[in-house]
């Protein structure tokens, strides 16, 4: 028997998911709730296998909720079932110990499936999430190979980029002169494929 919560504030949501998974052979809904504060409070003593959570509660965040519950039990599994599907929110959630990501307009056959997937160890996404997590991941790769393909000289003037400093700071602070400056900037262009030090920068940070 699997066990699961739910934390959302959509009353009929809530209670729509809690009755399919109640009717569902092999589950049980232990406990509802329509915010992360109360949620906070008594999930410690519920014990559930599965925690499904939304990200925008009234209050705390879901995101938040997740940090906190992974804090005080790291064992409890946790899967966001959300509308949301947007990159940075996908990032959060993972980061603050979300094992899965499902939408909201899942199939209740493949929530049910994506809630035993999260209990065996694995770790559920809706398909078009998975396909930006892939996409960002690739993202993150490329930039790595484009910055390991900067000289060390030119990965210092890059960084003093990044820090706001201007051509002669970063000359006098590397002792060389301003146009040895501007071609190691053109060559951090031509090798990043950017037009502008805010891109420059912007890669610099994604890094």
């Amino acid at each position: 028997m699997i066990t699961v919560s739910i934390v959302d504030d959509e009353k009929e949501l809530r209670e729509s998911i809690q009755t399919f998974i109640e009717g569902s052979p092999g589950f049980r809904c232990v406990s509802a709730y329509h915010s992360a504060e109360t949620a906070l409070k008594h999930l410690p003593q519920d014990h559930p296998d599965v925690v499904l959570m939304d990200i925008h509660l009234t209050g705390m965040s879901g995101i938040e909720c997740v940090e906190r519950l992974k804090t005080m039990m790291p064992e409890m599994q946790v899967m966001m079932l959300t509308v949301y599907e947007d990159t940075d929110q996908i990032f959060r959630a993972l980061s603050a110990g979300a094992s899965g990501y499902m939408l909201k307009r899942s199939t209740p056959a493949r929530l049910l499936e994506a809630i035993k997937e999260l209990k065996d160890g694995g770790s559920p996404m809706s398909s078009s999430i998975a396909r930006k997590v892939v996409a960002s991941f690739q993202k993150s790769e490329q930039i790595r190979d484009e910055k390991a393909n900067l000289s060390p000289r030119e990965q210092m003037v890059l960084e003093s980029m990044a820090r706001g400093l201007t051509y002669k700071q970063t000359a006098d602070q590397l002792g060389i002169s301003i146009d040895t400056i501007r071609t190691y900037v053109r060559r951090i262009y031509e090798k990043l494929h950017v037009q502008s030090r805010t891109e420059a920068v912007a890669k610099y940070l994604q890094h």
